[in-house]
């Protein structure tokens, strides 16, 4: 979700960058649709682009983000000046974040009235505080007395219980830059799939980031911000 990125946002943009943050739709403040293919999320990425006339771009992407990211580094690209694939490689992936989805669909918001209330639910499922406070920044709310989570929890939970499979026989046909951050005690990307990232990019880095899991840009801002800018700068 967009707004989850806004502080990183800024600060790569006071570097002298133009930065579009986007929701993807089923995120935050996009439109929802039972449409969850890559194919739609690329020609969704590619009208934005088009309307703002953009030609071509450096593109960062998170988890599923991270995934349209690599998918539209082998379909187009021409598009793509450098690439930020956060926490993410082009592999054969299974449930991903059904736990999550799951605890996020325990809270009844009928029951539930307030932040503090839902964050209290959602605790008996996820232990860690920022990654709750992370996830709760899809509350808003629905009326003048209920809340609602921005993203549509239904069609992400569906998508969750099928394997997500972003893999490729062939070398990945973008040839540039491509910055690969991973979190150090992430369960997403570990360095058994180094040999994978440059089998498909023969241009990437990669970086483990320390005290981090999958939201690393939550877990270690500073210098997941750090590493990320220097690639953008270089």
């Amino acid at each position: 979700m967009g707004d989850n990125w806004k502080t990183h946002a800024k600060k790569i943009a006071a570097e002298g960058f133009t930065v579009h943050l986007l929701d993807l739709r089923n995120h935050g403040r996009s439109f929802w649709d039972q449409d969850f293919s890559f194919d739609s999320m690329v020609e969704d990425i590619f009208n934005y682009l088009k309307f703002k006339n953009i030609s071509k771009v450096d593109m960062l992407g998170h988890s599923m983000g991270g995934n349209l990211a690599i998918y539209i580094s082998n379909k187009t690209p021409n598009i793509l000046n450098k690439i930020v694939i956060v926490d993410i490689v082009p592999k054969k992936y299974k449930n991903v974040h059904q736990d999550i989805l799951s605890a996020l669909k325990s809270i009844d918001f009928n029951l539930i009235g307030s932040r503090r209330e839902a964050d209290d639910k959602l605790s008996s499922h996820i232990s860690d505080e920022r990654v709750r406070h992370f996830l709760l920044k899809n509350l808003y709310w629905k009326s003048e007395h209920k809340l609602g989570f921005r993203c549509n929890l239904d069609v992400l939970y569906d998508y969750s219980k099928n394997s997500i499979t972003n893999k490729f026989e062939n070398p990945i046909s973008f040839k540039g830059p491509a910055l690969f951050l991973h979190g150090k005690s992430s369960n997403y990307v570990n360095e058994k799939d180094y040999e994978l990232i440059n089998y498909h990019y023969s241009n990437a880095s990669i970086i483990k980031v320390p005290n981090s899991g999958h939201w690393l840009h939550a877990d270690n801002p500073d210098f997941f911000l750090e590493k990320t800018i220097n690639f953008l700068n270089s």
